[in-house]
Formats: C-alpha cells, structure tokens, sequence
C-alpha cells in the first residue's frame, strides 16, 4: 500500500540524497572560502514578525498557533528571518556582515498547481554593502558555485525592481491601475499588460515607453535602447539604469560576463526588492533555478537600516537542471 503525501512535496531516497548533499557541500565551500558564514533560523517566525518585513510573505506560509494563542508562520522564504536576525543578534556589529545558509522553505500551493509546497535552499545575504558593489559579489559568488558544483550552461538574469514601479509613480498611475500592471509584469504576461496600458490616460509616448521596456532582453546594449525608450520626460529612471549599468559593468570583467542577460522586464513577486533583481537560468530546463535582488528598506523595518541584497537557489532545481545537462552532453 503506498500512502501519499502532501501536494507539492516528495520523498527524497538514498540516491538522490547523496548528490544533493554533494550539491550543497560545493556551494558551501564556495560560500565559505568568500568569507560567508553559515546560520540557521527557526521554521516558524511569529506572524507579526513576517508581516514586518513584507504583507504577502507572512500570507504566503502555513500558519500554526503556539500554547499561549500566538500565530507562527512557517517561514516562506529565508530572507525576512536572516534581516530579524541581524537587528536582533547583530545590532553593533561592522559590516558588511556576509552570511549563508541552506534550509528548507515552505509555501502555500493551489491544488493541482505543480509547484512545490516544500523547498530546499541554498542561498547568500551581503548586508551593508551598497549598489552596484554588492549585487556583483552575490551575482558571481553564486554562478562560481554552481559552476563548481557541476553545471556548465546557467545564467543570470538582471534586471531593476523598482524601475517599473518608479514609472508609474512618475506618471501619476492610480494606485489600483499600477497593482494590476505590477501583477502582469510579474507574471510576465506581456499581452494583459498592453490592454491595461491602453486603458491608461497617458500619451503615447509614455504608453509605448512602458510597452517597450518590459520586451527589452539581452546583452549590455538593452541599457542603452531603454535609455533613449524612455527619453528625457521619464528622468527618474535614470539613476535606476545608472545602477543596472554598475552591476553589469563589474561582471563584465570577470569569468561571469558570458553568463549574464540584462532584462528589464524581470520583475520579482516579493515587495521588499527596491533595486537590483536576478533570476537563475539553466538552457537545459524550462524553469528558474534561483534568484534575488536588492532589499535596501527591510533591515529598517527590523530596527538597523542597512544596505542588503540576496541570492539563493533551489537545490532540487539544480540537481535537475545538471541531471540533464548530464544527458544532453
């Protein structure tokens, strides 16, 4: 008789164990001869904790209640927690503090969704270095390690966070309209994102700016075609182009240039990212294996406001996506 298990979760036997544990003992090295010390945070965080640090990230967990009536969360991401941790147990200390981790995650899933309700992380937090300096350390930090832990084809994509969301502000877009807009960015629907611009009062300039830049992918010319798509009347996202331009500038002088893809349509689900934005790729699969970004603001919410930005990876995604790099070589 086999008994099932949750949605979105599975068993994990012998085999399979033993080439994640090799997967994640490379990316632990690798984390730790930069000089990135490994922590550990609890499960479940209290809700108001999560709620802190982003509204839809405590929405996102299981929630319990503890003997006394509280409400614990199971933690959705790792991000949160580490920026509680580091108010709490780092309040002094000199930065930038360079932390890692591996851990699991957990996520409300919708039925039949195919997505994992369960996640097995690996991840790295820069905290107090600022932009541009800081999303180059993390960015090639990470494709150094899952270039050492076997994978031959991943890349990078970068993009801005908060460019979109400085664009509608700049040009006045109602609150309800600009949600909407965030949503089909998000999920990366091109098409409803165009019929809602078109209901919009805006020129047409400004319509075909906020078209256009969403569609533009590909190497360090992208930054130079969405500086003259958005003209001198959209100046604000000009800072936002400045940093990009930093980033990619100082990736570009070293082994990860080949690996990097410049798209300004990349837009993260969590509302915490106010910069710099990454997603991991790997040819060989048909999802993203990781990702990340710039969260300059959380640490305020904890207490210590300091410059930060993340990345992690899904390691079950990884040991796929190098599964079949294995058999398409």
């Amino acid at each position: 008789m086999i008994h099932r298990t949750p949605g979105g979760t599975r068993d994990v036997l012998p085999d399979e164990m033993r080439e994640l544990r090799g997967l994640s003992s490379h990316l632990r090295a690798t984390f730790e001869e930069a000089g990135y010390g490994e922590v550990r945070t609890p499960s479940v965080e209290y809700e108001d904790v999560l709620r802190r640090g982003d509204e839809r990230s405590a929405g996102a967990g299981y929630r319990v209640f503890d003997e006394r009536g509280e409400v614990l969360v199971l933690r959705s991401d790792m991000t949160i927690p580490i920026a509680r941790m580091v108010a709490s147990r780092f309040p002094e200390a000199s930065t930038p503090l360079r932390l890692s981790y591996f851990a699991h995650a957990y996520r409300a899933v919708e039925p039949q969704s195919g997505r994992p309700r369960e996640v097995l992380q690996a991840g790295i937090e820069l905290i107090g270095e600022p932009a541009p300096e800081g999303e180059a350390e993390v960015v090639g930090l990470m494709l150094s390690g899952l270039e050492r832990a076997g994978l031959a084809r991943h890349r990078v994509a970068i993009g801005d966070g908060s460019l979109y969301r400085m664009l509608l502000d700049h040009l006045g877009v109602a609150p309800e309209a600009r949600t909407a807009l965030l949503e089909r960015l998000t999920r990366r629907d091109l098409v409803g994102l165009e019929a809602l611009l078109a209901r919009l009062d805006l020129d047409a300039g400004e319509r075909e700016a906020l078209t256009v830049l969403p569609t533009l992918r590909g190497g360090r010319e992208v930054i130079e075609t969405a500086r003259r798509a958005l003209g001198k009347g959209l100046a604000p996202a000009v800072d936002a182009l400045d940093r990009l331009t930093g980033c990619v500038e100082l990736l570009a002088g070293g082994h990860a240039a080949a690996r990097v893809i410049v798209d300004l349509g990349l837009a993260r689900e969590l509302g915490y990212y106010t910069g710099a934005v990454f997603e991991l790729y790997d040819p060989a699969v048909g999802f993203a294996i990781g990702g990340g970004g710039r969260y300059d603001e959380l640490l305020g919410r904890f207490g210590r406001g300091l410059p930060a930005c993340g990345i992690v990876v899904d390691l079950q995604r990884v040991h796929v996506a190098q599964a079949e790099e294995e058999r398409l070589a």
